[in-house]
């Protein structure tokens, strides 16, 4: 059986897009594997470019394209969606706002806890790492296709939040145990960067500070990684009952 050949310049095309402003510029991103993909074309993304083993290409060459040590066996290129021209602040839902979250798994890891926690709306500060690259993508199984995802000033939303009425919360040392906090059903929830939390000029227009405490008697950790604090953080949200039904009432796990 014959493959075809994926021509140089789509090989040369795809490569590319592993740089932000190759995305930016030909206003596409890869997504890989079956799960991811197939979560895609189902929310309506266009693709334009799929390339499967054995059907449209060998081992060898997905290989050469793959952004993944192990290539799933199917690789697609998407149009990247338009940006929202606007954010809707709704004191019933509940956001995250992310201020300079920079690794790439961290991003991926926290779309994905969105999803699962039932949050449709992230909106990143705009240091904050490309939501559209491939290993930000990949780290999402699939729920980049459910979260939408805006770049923007967070301080002009904070304020706009003020004066909406809309309440915000921040994870913070000097904030208040959030096992014993009054949370509201929806609202604004900041996480910060990796290294330096927080920045300054979002604390100061935080009014409702949490603090995640540690129930190690000695020695402890230093800090959570920023993934596992949203997922503690929205748990405990949603734990509170302000999320509605769980959508997997099967008590499903996970993957």
């Amino acid at each position: 059986m014959l493959h075809p050949m994926i021509t140089k310049a789509q090989q040369k095309l795809i490569r590319s897009l592993e740089q932000k402003k190759f995305r930016e510029r030909e206003g596409l991103f890869v997504a890989e594997g079956p799960k991811v993909v197939g979560d895609l074309m189902e929310a309506g993304f266009e693709a334009v470019m799929t390339f499967r083993t054995p059907d449209d290409m060998t081992e060898e060459e997905l290989q050469r394209i793959s952004f993944l040590q192990h290539p799933q066996g199917v690789l697609a290129v998407f149009k990247k969606p338009l940006q929202a021209s606007a954010i809707e602040l709704q004191t019933s839902k509940l956001m995250l706002a992310l201020d300079g979250v920079q690794d790439p798994g961290n991003l991926g890891t926290i779309i994905r806890i969105a999803d699962w926690f039932g949050i449709d709306e992230i909106v990143c500060s705009k240091d904050t790492a490309d939501c559209w690259a491939p290993k930000v993508v990949q780290a999402t199984m699939g729920s980049i296709a459910r979260v939408h995802i805006i770049y923007g000033d967070l301080a002009e939303l904070l304020d706009e939040a003020e004066r909406k009425d809309v309440p915000v919360y921040g994870t913070l040392l000097d904030g208040r145990n959030i096992y014993e906090e009054e949370l509201s059903e929806g609202g604004i929830i900041i996480m910060g960067n990796e290294g330096n939390g927080i920045s300054p000029a979002l604390r100061t227009r935080i009014k409702r500070k949490l603090f995640i405490p540690d129930f190690h008697q000695g020695r402890t950790a230093d800090s959570l990684n920023v993934a596992i604090a949203t997922a503690i953080t929205c748990s405990e949200f949603r734990r509170r009952g302000s999320g509605g039904q769980p959508r997997h009432p099967s008590g499903k796990a996970p993957a």
